[in-house]
């Protein structure tokens, strides 16, 4: 435990990739295999599912340091995390038992609270508080509410394991994929020769597209590329392998339960097939809003009447695996050929049409009117390359739309998480409506670090209320939220959900009064799939 919390710290207080890489590789050498499951485990972003609620733990803290309430309130506000501040204020209880226990026996300690009372999970947590020093603490509370995550990229810990372990980046990658429990026998098997497709549920990495922000033109000639639609949906892998199917999400989420009538047709495919594509709405042999799609996955249980009302489909870009055969190596454009061959007479699944003999003139037109089609731009695969693992940059990009924008008045802010935790840095906007302001969207990327540090010192120095760690601030500061999509949502105060809200800049030359209004935004829901991105935008500029 003491070493996995050191190196939490190191990785958590530079921003150098050098100094994490060479942190996170002298741990996986150093600790024991089951130690370093678990590091990887939570490296890799999974974690525990919560064990004590916030709640639970600040009433305990109360009741174990015998603060006054508003102190802790107050003491929370101004730290920004519960779990550093559960860390600093029991720090000064006691002197701490220097026991150095492995980390797989403190997951084991967490994971057997859930056979005891409250009475004794207070207890005993309250006991472990004063074992550990505050590093060791602020671990712990990480751990109990679910909420451990570490500043480190997928991408970095492949690395790291690929250094350890001798084995290439892309196989450690597809080694981590699909669901594994963290045990000494996985991380021998990560340094093992063995076959990583021995789970036959496992997934392939995914290979994803960098945003394309030169002039397309520095790319060559259209005709080296495999150009097609960016589709809006829920990219997935479907795996026929061992007499069943398997559905994976790019988020590492097993669906296969969220789309029976997928499943059921997958199961035509030839045995040991592994394709990449998008589920997306489907009526009438068109892709539907993805705003569609969201209302059914949204369902915990699926009846006839939803699978009726919305109807999925899977549109294929990619053949990973033929007869049991990794194929990713192979050019884009001869596992195309395969798929194509393996879709046809297949009605339940479309190859992802191809823009052929275009222009980049033609095709800047065809991108522009992407949302006619339901899509968010286009796709543009080098006809040369491989399916990699992770982003990619020159083989691989996405030439998106323009996004939606609105201007926003800043409403609430509270702190951000990780080095960001002393900054109020997670903000929420609002719009007119009529004389007062409507919660519609909550961003916290956008800002660079010198403009974060000035709306924090604002937001300090102009806060009307505190609820916990959120502050109300004077309605004054416009920023413009940049969004992919609207939606209606009964969920919302306002009426409306969109997508993907972020900052696009700080609108130092508008006041409060000259934000966007509520109509502005209901008009977009309005707004035709023919109509143009200038036509649909809520920003008047």
């Amino acid at each position: 435990m003491r070493a996995f919390s050191e190196l939490f710290e190191n990785l958590d207080t530079t921003t150098s990739t050098n100094e994490k890489l060479a942190a996170l590789t002298r741990y996986f050498r150093a600790a024991e295999p089951s130690d370093a499951a678990w590091a990887a485990y939570f490296l890799s972003g999974r974690r525990l599912k919560r064990l004590i609620g916030g709640a639970m733990l600040r009433r305990w803290l109360l009741e174990e340091t015998g603060l006054p309430e508003w102190l802790l309130e107050e003491t929370y506000a101004e730290v920004g995390d519960l779990a550093e501040t559960v860390a600093l204020l029991v720090d000064n209880v006691q002197g701490h038992v220097q026991e150095d226990v492995p980390l797989e026996e403190w997951i084991e300690r967490l994971l057997n609270l859930r056979d005891l009372s409250d009475v004794q999970q207070r207890e005993q947590v309250a006991r472990w508080w004063h074992e550990l020093d505050a590093r060791g603490c602020f671990l712990l509370n990480k751990l109990l509410t679910g909420e451990l995550r570490v500043g480190v990229s997928a991408g970095l810990v492949e690395r790291a394991l690929a250094q350890v372990t001798g084995h290439s980046r892309p196989v450690i990658a597809h080694r981590l994929m699909g669901t594994w429990q963290p045990s000494a026998s996985f991380w021998r098997f990560l340094h093992s020769e063995a076959d990583a497709a021995g789970d036959r549920t496992r997934p392939y990495p995914f290979c994803l597209a960098s945003p394309l922000e030169a002039n397309p033109e520095s790319l060559g000639i259209p005709s080296d590329w495999l150009i097609e639609w960016k589709w809006d949906g829920i990219r997935a892998q479907i795996i026929r392998r061992a007499g069943s199917v398997h559905i994976w999400s790019r988020g590492e989420e097993l669906m296969t339960d969220r789309f029976p009538e997928l499943v059921e047709q997958a199961l035509q495919l030839p045995p040991d097939t592994v394709i990449d594509g998008e589920i997306v709405a489907w009526r009438e042999g068109r892709v539907r809003p993805f705003g569609e799609l969201q209302q059914r996955i949204g369902r915990k249980k699926l009846n006839a009447k939803i699978l009726a009302d919305t109807p999925v489909h899977i549109i294929a870009y990619d053949l990973l695996e033929q007869s049991g055969e990794d194929i990713r190596s192979l050019p884009i454009s001869d596992r195309r050929q395969r798929l194509e061959a393996m879709l046809t007479d297949r009605p339940w699944a479309t190859l992802s049409p191809q823009i052929k003999d275009a222009s980049w003139q033609e095709l800047k037109q065809h991108r522009d009117a992407s949302r006619s089609r339901c899509v968010e731009g286009l796709m543009l695969k080098r006809l040369d390359s491989a399916y990699g693992s992770g982003r990619q940059r020159g083989t691989w990009w996405k030439w998106k739309i323009d996004p939606y924008s609105f201007d926003g008045v800043l409403m609430y802010a509270q702190p951000g998480r990780g080095r960001r935790a002393n900054l109020l840095t997670d903000y929420t906007f609002a719009v007119r409506d009529g004389e007062t302001l409507v919660p519609v969207a909550k961003a916290y990327s956008g800002l660079t670090d010198e403009e974060i540090s000035r709306v924090d010192r604002w937001i300090r120095q102009n806060t009307i209320e505190r609820f916990g760690p959120v502050r109300s601030v004077k309605p004054q500061l416009v920023f413009e939220i940049a969004f992919e999509a609207i939606n209606e949502s009964k969920r919302h105060k306002s009426g409306v959900a969109v997508r993907f809200p972020r900052i696009a800049r700080w609108r130092i030359d508008k006041p409060a009064s000259e934000a966007n209004t509520i109509d502005d935004l209901r008009g977009l829901l309005r707004v035709g799939p023919a109509e143009s991105q200038g036509e649909a935008s809520a920003n008047a500029g």
